[in-house]
């Protein structure tokens, strides 16, 4: 993960700028603050006349400073403290935290920010105080007792994180992305990153079993800047269509009554439905309930014969088309071979469905006897 802190002007040795900046409390009562580097107390030497003399012209020195500080701190005026800040680096200035800072303080640092994505509080008081040791007074709170202070991030999601994996496992082992998902070990991964951090997650030291199908990695952004070891097991999907609503026995289905989700091949019947434009306008064939999974026997075309039905004979040749009346033995979908009763002669004949309520005999192909049915018949007459 991102861990480390921007180096400030301000302090150009790091373990200097971490020794002096306090935490960020992420407790309601700010329990958990706690110096970043704690020095060793020095021991206590012999004092010489030379450190004596230097101590006292520093006396002298700081209560010069002093003098011309205390005018400068009554002039600062203006100074208010901002509401909840979002912090966009390692470190919180004066200016993050006091509106009107001088321009010359702003950029000083007095907080060290929360962890990537984190929230912490800081106390009022102690804002106060750090600017006063900057030399400014006045500082207005408005009665606010605390700030918030928000930590911004980058966060590189679950979805993400499985399509870096993916195209790991297309470029590294040939295998088609399309077909593919990763059900992560644990809860689904996060990866936090600098907000200003850009650019896409890529898979890195990927190894990959296909026997266990199992798929380790990690998902880093830029140079390693940010990055989190995932692991999980690849599942091969395929496409199938689930039922809407419940159907009973013989009811149509229609736009709607259907969607299309993805499922882990092994855990779906090996002739489910995958075509569902092609059972729109079938029937079920038996009782079917809402998220059912549609294999191809559920569904069938509607049958356009029924048994006991009248029907239409129609007998065609290239140069002659006749038609009679029938009584159907059998029903039969389209293009099924049914027996039919010519009604005046009472004679069985076996015919092909080609339409609703209609059948066809002679020697003409299926295919030939369909589209007649669809066109006029040319002539007409009673065969006995």
């Amino acid at each position: 993960m991102y861990a480390g802190l921007h180096q400030n002007p301000a302090f150009p040795d790091p373990a200097f700028e971490a020794a002096i900046l306090p935490l960020v409390s992420t407790a309601a009562d700010e329990s958990d603050l706690s110096p970043i580097v704690r020095h060793a107390r020095p021991r206590v030497a012999p004092l010489g006349m030379a450190v004596v003399l230097r101590t006292v012209l520093a006396v002298l020195a700081f209560a010069t400073l002093g003098a011309l500080a205390i005018p400068a701190m009554a002039r600062a005026e203006g100074l208010r403290l901002r509401g909840d800040v979002t912090a966009r680096g390692d470190v919180l200035t004066l200016a993050d935290l006091v509106e009107g800072a001088p321009t010359a303080l702003a950029a000083r640092p007095l907080f060290r920010a929360p962890a990537l994505g984190a929230t912490g509080t800081i106390q009022s008081r102690r804002i106060v105080e750090a600017a006063a040791a900057l030399g400014l007074t006045g500082l207005e709170t408005g009665g606010r007792m605390q700030i918030a202070v928000q930590r911004a991030a980058r966060r590189i999601g679950p979805m993400e994180i499985e399509a870096a994996l993916k195209h790991g496992l297309e470029t590294g082992y040939g295998l088609d992305p399309r077909t593919l998902s990763v059900r992560f070990d644990g809860d689904g991964p996060t990866l936090l990153a600098p907000a200003d951090l850009a650019g896409q997650a890529a898979a890195l030291d990927l190894s990959y079993d296909p026997r266990s199908r199992r798929v380790a990695g990690l998902v880093s952004l830029g140079e390693r800047q940010a990055s989190l070891r995932v692991s999980g097991v690849v599942l091969e999907m395929r496409e199938v269509a689930l039922l809407a609503r419940n159907l009973d026995r013989g009811e149509a289905v229609k736009e709607g009554d259907f969607a299309l989700e993805r499922r882990p091949r092994d855990a779906v019947p090996a002739d489910a439905q995958a075509n569902a434009g092609a059972v729109v306008g079938e029937v079920a064939q038996h009782a079917l309930a809402a998220g059912t999974v549609l294999r191809i026997s559920d569904t069938a075309p509607p049958e356009l014969v029924a048994r006991g039905e009248n029907v239409t004979i129609v007998y065609e040749t290239p140069s002659v088309s006749l038609a009679m009346r029938g009584l159907a033995n059998q029903g039969g979908r389209l293009g099924a071979v049914v027996n039919v009763v010519n009604t005046a002669s009472q004679k069985v004949l076996q015919a092909t469905v080609i339409g609703p309520g209609r059948v066809s005999v002679g020697p003409g192909p299926a295919p030939q006897q369909q589209q007649a049915a669809a066109a006029p018949l040319q002539a007409t007459a009673s065969l006995r």
